[in-house]
């Protein structure tokens, strides 16, 4: 069985004991977080489509850590100008553990 939630502004395809990545959520490690919003849940010919949400499906999962990503490098040039300009962030990460699907 699989869902399709949405959090942080995407969209995950998820299976239990799925470890995903997302923005970066409240709560301490070893804590559950409940994902209300199921566009789509169930496997084969139970699969049920939301519109957009299925109503009262929810996807549990365990906070694991949180952490900082890669750096990410946006440069900006214009050829012949001499303009250059170099930006970068570290994004704010959670790292959650998918343990149930109900839908």
């Amino acid at each position: 069985m699989y869902a399709i939630i949405a959090t942080s502004g995407r969209q995950f395809r998820v299976n239990k004991n799925d470890i995903i990545d997302v923005d970066l959520m409240d709560g301490k490690e070893g804590e559950k977080v409940v994902f209300s919003e199921v566009l789509v849940a169930g496997e084969g010919k139970d699969l049920k489509f939301g519109s957009p949400l299925i109503k009262g499906a929810t996807v549990t999962g365990e906070i694991i850590k949180h952490y900082r990503g890669p750096k990410l490098i946006a440069f900006k040039m214009k050829r012949r100008k001499g303009y250059k300009k170099t930006r970068g962030h570290r994004s704010e990460l959670t790292k959650v553990k998918i343990t149930s699907i109900e839908a």
